[in-house]
């Protein structure tokens, strides 16, 4: 996994996946996170969180320094705590493709991004 360099308008994004291809995974019962930094240019894998025992705060604390998060569920508490740590969630209700969400992104950042994506550029000072 090849890291990619600071530079203006990389957010941290997690996937939680059970088949490491696909945002297909409950946040309470993903299997793992997939993080990648995201630019409107490129993307790189920066990391793979694996999930062993099911504990919302062990996985937020895992989830530290992530920007959003997508998933296909999760709990109100859960939702709650992410919000609470700065982690925007994003839920889907059908499984969708980490490659093609990243594409959407890359595509948003390189063009108007909505006022979340913003905000969080800004809080970056990126």
């Amino acid at each position: 996994m090849q890291k990619i360099s600071l530079e203006k308008g990389i957010i941290k994004v997690a996937f939680a996946t059970n088949d490491s291809k696909n945002i297909d995974a409950h946040f309470g019962g993903a299997k793992q996170f997939h993080i990648y930094n995201i630019s409107s240019e490129k993307s790189d894998l920066y990391s793979v969180v694996n999930i062993g025992e099911k504990d919302t705060d062990e996985t937020i604390a895992k989830l530290l320094g992530i920007d959003i998060v997508y998933f296909t569920n999760i709990g109100p508490t859960a939702a709650a705590k992410v919000i609470n740590k700065g982690i925007f969630p994003i839920k889907y209700k059908e499984i969708v493709s980490i490659n093609n969400e990243i594409d959407k992104l890359k595509t948003m950042l390189g063009t108007n991004p909505p006022p979340f994506i913003k905000k969080i550029i800004e809080k970056k000072g990126a």
